[in-house]
């Protein structure tokens, strides 16, 4: 009996009290209403804006809890270039929304945001030659053919015009030794807000074998001590190169420079690992023979 009369009495304060009329800050959503088809938002929107209301506990009670609330329409003039709005003027929507509350003011000092416009952007594709990997051997021997040769971007015109041109495909890791005719995708790099008309392309070009060549050459010699007489005991030092047929007789020979730097000198072989220090345009997978060299010193 104790317990029943002190759940009616509980009952009776909640009713009481709710039927009074308190001053609160509230959340209350916000939406904004735009022609989708021309505007798209390039950051999230914000959602909701802090509000002083005055109202029944009822009322109250229900837009805390966000029961049936109709969220306040925004419709902003001047979109995508005015970025940010005051809160005061919010007020004739979010008043227009409010359901048997009365708006006192509304808190939130800035509304923030970031519309652009939707537009479209033809650019060709291409592939990025120089990131081919090529097996030992073999090089990019041209007559490049994609198709599609072009991809067309819908989505915020301030992201697709920053998009390079020509578009580039990404590039598989794997070395060619023959000639590629297979697809290839888009590398994405571009947002959600962004959509493209292709996702791959069928790409085609010629890989060739390199001519190759071996030079002789003269080491440079770097931090070696003075008055000794220096000989190559697995001499002589050779350069291995190849290089495109188109450049043959091209390359300046003359340009190769490989250097024997003493302050590597392992003394438990007695030999240097040669460096390439210089090399010509044109020459490709160039390396040293032998990948040690043996030397002996002897006082003058």
């Amino acid at each position: 009996m104790v317990l029943l009369c002190f759940l009616a009495a509980t009952t009776f304060w909640v009713l009481n009290s709710l039927n009074k009329s308190y001053i609160a800050r509230i959340s209350y959503p916000i939406q904004f209403v735009y022609d989708q088809r021309q505007l798209v938002p390039v950051k999230p929107l914000p959602e909701e804006v802090m509000i002083s209301v005055t109202g029944k506990g009822w009322k109250l009670l229900r837009k805390s809890l966000m029961f049936k609330v109709k969220p306040a329409e925004l419709s902003i003039r001047g979109l995508p270039y005015v970025k940010q709005m005051p809160g005061y003027a919010l007020r004739p929507a979010i008043a227009n929304a409010l359901d048997g509350l009365e708006l006192n003011y509304v808190a939130t000092d800035t509304l923030y945001f970031d519309f652009d416009r939707i537009g479209t952007r033809k650019v060709p594709l291409g592939v990025d030659t120089t990131k081919l990997k090529m097996s030992p051997g073999f090089t990019y021997g041209g007559n490049l053919a994609i198709t599609p040769d072009s991809i067309t971007f819908t989505g915020p015109l301030q992201i697709i015009n920053l998009f390079p041109s020509p578009y580039p495909l990404a590039v598989p890791d794997s070395p060619y030794s023959a000639p590629f005719k297979g697809n290839m995708l888009l590398m994405h790099d571009f947002t959600d807000l962004v959509k493209a008309n292709v996702r791959k392309a069928k790409v085609q070009f010629q890989v060739i074998p390199l001519e190759k060549q071996e030079l002789v050459v003269q080491p440079v010699l770097k931090n070696f001590p003075p008055k000794y007489r220096l000989r190559y005991v697995n001499g002589p030092v050779k350069v291995k190169y190849g290089y495109h047929p188109r450049n043959r007789g091209k390359l300046q020979l003359d340009q190769f420079q490989v250097t024997l730097d003493y302050a590597r000198y392992n003394a438990t072989d007695s030999t240097i690992v040669p460096a390439l220090t210089q090399k010509p345009e044109g020459a490709r997978q160039v390396t040293i023979a032998p990948g040690k060299v043996k030397i002996s010193l002897t006082a003058l």
